[in-house]
Formats: structure tokens, C-alpha cells, sequence
């Protein structure tokens, strides 16, 4: 493994750093107070080609190897994890298309994210199927005229409320099939700069090809609270037979294949936010002193900064890993790819928690950051597979 970057690589997180410097992290505390949706930061986002990382060259016009994606999602997490949990989003929901679409779905479908900004849900998870897919009760049942109606609800969808497209995880025929497919839904045009009339409410979406989606009101979440997520609901819904992806019959194994993808891209929003909780928390170390000196120089103090970096560094390590071995579709990167996410998420909730501790009493209150840190790192530790499904993911590939 070569831990050098390479020129564009560089690039890339320069050019993520000076986003981050200069437009997210100036403004992120009023953002997060008001609960505001970063719709300008999005666009801003898209326009400097951050976005859609997953849409392969032919259809983009560039491509973006899943190691420089990681790096991307990392310098982004660094600013806010939710802002790159809504861009890692897009990828989540888009993978599917970029690796099992035809060449015309791949137009049909991945084209219009590189025309205008346009945000992108991944449909999987429901109120009574978290952790275990199987037990998903949305589905597809095809009609006499060879389309197909879709119908069920999910939960907890990131950008649902601004999707401009859902990617739809369901059963084939019905809710207790044993199949699962993949479907894509094209809804609206791109996402507006401005959204704030819009992020507080629900709304209903009647579709012409027939068919309602309703959107739930948005979540009111303990952190993250710039990532949007909201419940999704498909009420007969006209499924054409160009919007399955791939095997209808094939839906799992497709899953497998975008959390593989995706785990590393939650690690590099786990790595992102527990550097940042380091620094945070080294700069008031720095300043504030107890006992006559800094607190920084007090040996328990010191203890714990030293555990927080160990921590930063080895979650670092197995994301590096993991995203190379997902871009070689080495046979082990399912291990790796859970591996750096409990890693990350470990380290993320160890520095944001701690760096909370050694701000003291300031460190509870709302205007410091590494509050607002400690609040968004434990959804790391949950989504795209809670550490338990990880460790299950790790002992099943060991024996």
C-alpha cells in the first residue's frame, strides 16, 4: 500500500479542505441551531464536481476511484458529517446503477445528477425491517400490461424530503417473497438553493405515470441535524420494466454490494468527525488552564489526548484498507469494509465523548462544538449496519 497521494488525490483534498475552511465550518453552529438544510453548501458541493461520486466516467465524463471518494467524504465529514452523510447519500442510492444498470439506465437514471444538482434516496430500511432485510414488506407485483405496481413504506430515509430520485429496495410478487429486486423512482426536477420553506413539512408527490410517494415530516434527530431524513411511503406506484435494475430476482445480493461500497464512506465520516473532535479539543486544551498551567500539560489530561489520536490514526488505517480493497473487488473486502466501519464509528464516539469530557462543564453546553460533535457521532455506530451486523459480517467471513 502506497500512503502517498497521488497528484489528483491531493487535489481533491485541497480543495475539500478550502470548502470546508471557508463556507462550512464558519457558519456551521448557526446552521445546526436553526436545523437549516445546507441546500446552498449542496449546490456549492455539486458545482465543484464533490458530488456524485460513484457515476462512472462514461456517463460523468470523469471517474473517481472508491480511494479518492473516501478521501472526499473524509475532508467533507471534517467540516459536518451531516452535510457528507446527504452527499455519501447520493452514492449510496446511485451505486446500484453504476454497477448493475444497463448503459441506458445508467443515461436514464445517473445522467440527470451531473446535468443539475439533484439529491438521491436509498430506500431499504422500514419500520419493521432495521437490521434484518429479509424481513422488508415492501414489493413490486406485475400487472397484466407487463408493468409493475409498487407499494410499501420505508423509514429513516436520508434526503428524502428533497429526492429528486428513489432507489428502492422490495420484494417481488409479495411482502413474504423470497426474492428481492431493485427499483429506480424519478420524481422532480433539481434541488432548490433555497429549501427552508420546505424542510419543516411534508409532502405528497402524484406521479404521472401513475401513483402517489408520500414524504413524511422530517425526522427531529439528536444530531446530524443537517442531513435531512424522513419516512417514505409508495402507494401503487407504476413500476416500468426499464426501472428494475438488473436481476429482479438479484435485489440482496445488489445490497451487499452497495454497503460494501458504502461502509468504507460512513468510516470516512466517522475518521472526519473524530479528527475533528481532536482538534477541537487540542486547541481548547491549549488554552484553558487549570491548576496553574495548561490543560494539555496535565498528565491525565494528556493520557487521554494521546488514546484519542491512537484512535484517529488506526480507524484511518483500516479505511485506507478497505477502500482499496473495495475498488479491487478483492474477494475479503466484505470483512475489511465492516471492519473500518466499527473502527471509525469506535473512534468517533471515543474522541467526540471524551473531548466533550475534557472541555469540562463548558463542553456541555450548546455553543461549543464538541457538543454538537458528541450528539452526531453515535448515529456512525448505526447506520448501514449497527456494530453487531458488523461483528456478525467479521466472524461469519473468519470460520
Amino acid at each position: 500500500m502506497d500512503f502517498c497521494l497521488s497528484d489528483t488525490q491531493q487535489m481533491y483534498v485541497d480543495t475539500v479542505q478550502r470548502f470546508v475552511k471557508t463556507d462550512i465550518l464558519p457558519q456551521i453552529m448557526d446552521l445546526e441551531r436553526k436545523h437549516t438544510f445546507p441546500g446552498t453548501l449542496i449546490h456549492k458541493a455539486w458545482e465543484m464536481g464533490i458530488l456524485n461520486l460513484c457515476i462512472p466516467e462514461s456517463i460523468k465524463g470523469y471517474g473517481i476511484d472508491v480511494t479518492s471518494s473516501a478521501l472526499i467524504i473524509k475532508e467533507l465529514s471534517y467540516g459536518d458529517s451531516g452535510i457528507a452523510t446527504s452527499a455519501m447519500c447520493n452514492d449510496l442510492a446511485n451505486a446500484v446503477i453504476a454497477m448493475h444498470g444497463t448503459g441506458r439506465q445508467q443515461t436514464l437514471f445517473l445522467k440527470p445528477f451531473v446535468d443539475a444538482p439533484k439529491m438521491a434516496s436509498f430506500c431499504l430500511t422500514e419500520p419493521g425491517a432495521g437490521s434484518d432485510n429479509s424481513a422488508m414488506t415492501t414489493f413490486i407485483k406485475k400487472s397484466d400490461d407487463g408493468t409493475y405496481l409498487l407499494n410499501g413504506a420505508k423509514c429513516f430515509i436520508t434526503n428524502a424530503t428533497f429526492a429528486s430520485q428513489f432507489t428502492v429496495l422490495c420484494k417481488v410478487g409479495k411482502p413474504s417473497g423470497n426474492f428481492m429486486a431493485c427499483v429506480i423512482v424519478p420524481v422532480d426536477g433539481p434541488l432548490p438553493a433555497d429549501v427552508t420553506s420546505a424542510q419543516h413539512e411534508g409532502r405528497e408527490i402524484s406521479l404521472p405515470g401513475g401513483g402517489r410517494i408520500s414524504i413524511g415530516k422530517p425526522e427531529d434527530k439528536l444530531g446530524q441535524r443537517l442531513s435531512n431524513t424522513a419516512s417514505v411511503t409508495f402507494e401503487d406506484v407504476v413500476i416500468q420494466p426499464e426501472q428494475i435494475i438488473g436481476d429482479r430476482r438479484l435485489g440482496f445480493k445488489y445490497i451487499v454490494d452497495v454497503l460494501d461500497y458504502a461502509r468504507p464512506m460512513v468510516a470516512a465520516i466517522g475518521v472526519g468527525l473524530a479528527r475533528r473532535a481532536l482538534d477541537v479539543t487540542l486547541a481548547y486544551t491549549k488554552q484553558r488552564k487549570q491548576f496553574g498551567q495548561r490543560i494539555c500539560d496535565l498528565p491525565v489530561a494528556r493520557e487521554t489526548l494521546v488514546q484519542m489520536w491512537k484512535k484517529v490514526e488506526l480507524a484511518d488505517l483500516a479505511l485506507m484498507k478497505s477502500a482499496l480493497k473495495v475498488q479491487e473487488q478483492a474477494p475479503d473486502r466484505g470483512i475489511y469494509a465492516s471492519l473500518a466501519k466499527n473502527t471509525a464509528a469506535e473512534a468517533a464516539i471515543f474522541c467526540a465523548n471524551e473531548g466533550l469530557h475534557l472541555h469540562g462543564g463548558y463542553g456541555f453546553m450548546a455553543e461549543y462544538e464538541i457538543s454538537k460533535l458528541a450528539r452526531d457521532a453515535h448515529i456512525i455506530d448505526i447506520y448501514e449496519g449497527v456494530r453487531e451486523v458488523q461483528n456478525m459480517i467479521i466472524g461469519r467471513e473468519l470460520v
